[in-house]
């Protein structure tokens, strides 16, 4: 799997450290302390150093995707895994990456782009094409211990795996959609509210086909 796809790990590991350049680029034009973390209508509300902004922020999505790429890579259940999906998750941290240092360098800087980006339009509107595309490769991830729900009943069970992923689908493809109708109504507690759906309901549903097996046994 790392062989096969050397090459788009290391473009996409350089687009993922590109924003480094970029603020290196723009070192005196930023403040000392950049705002890191915005409200949903894009007040910021977290702050940190110039030097973790630049280089910490990253760095550290930077980790997360070597960290997917090789993990995956050494499931013992790799097989399952399909190219298209292992590229789908190669593809995820770049573009958090830019989009992020997109955003608290628009904003630091005060661009344009700065105030449209950590606005609650184009967040819900990224996170909506992110669940509705995810949810379209759930149906598709086979039994593994890196990619998909990874919970007791959907390890235990491979048929509990094949429907809850295929329930999942259908529920992340519905929040994707919910979440870019929300770009333009902007309801606040929405999104918080999509994430909490997404992980619980798996789950209940999961154990739910758990308890109903254990049933079917017991009689």
């Amino acid at each position: 799997m790392i062989k096969k796809n050397r090459a788009l790990i290391i473009v996409t590991s350089i687009i993922t450290l590109a924003p480094i350049l970029i603020g290196i680029l723009y070192w005196n034009q930023l403040p000392d302390t950049v705002a890191t973390h915005f409200e949903s209508d894009g007040t910021p509300n977290g702050w940190s150093s110039k030097l973790f902004a630049v280089l910490g922020l990253p760095v550290f999505i930077f980790t997360a995707h070597i960290l997917c790429a090789f993990g995956t890579a050494i499931d013992p259940k790799r097989k399952n895994i399909s190219p298209k999906m292992y590229r789908l998750l190669l593809g995820l941290c770049p573009v958090v990456s830019i989009v992020c240092a997109a955003a608290v360098y628009g904003y630091a800087l005060a661009l344009p782009m700065g105030n449209w980006l950590n606005s609650a339009f184009f967040m819900n509107l990224l996170m909506g094409i992110i669940f509705f595309t995810i949810g379209n490769y759930l149906p598709k991830c086979h039994q593994n211990y890196t990619v998909g729900i990874k919970i007791p009943w959907t390890l235990a069970d491979e048929n509990n795996w094949n429907l809850t992923h295929r329930f999942a689908g259908r529920l992340y493809a519905a929040v994707g959609i919910i979440c870019v109708l929300n770009a333009f109504i902007q309801l606040r507690w929405l999104m918080p509210g999509m994430i909490i759906v997404i992980i619980l309901l798996p789950a209940g549903y999961s154990l739910g086909l758990y308890l109903k097996e254990t049933k079917k046994e017991k009689f």
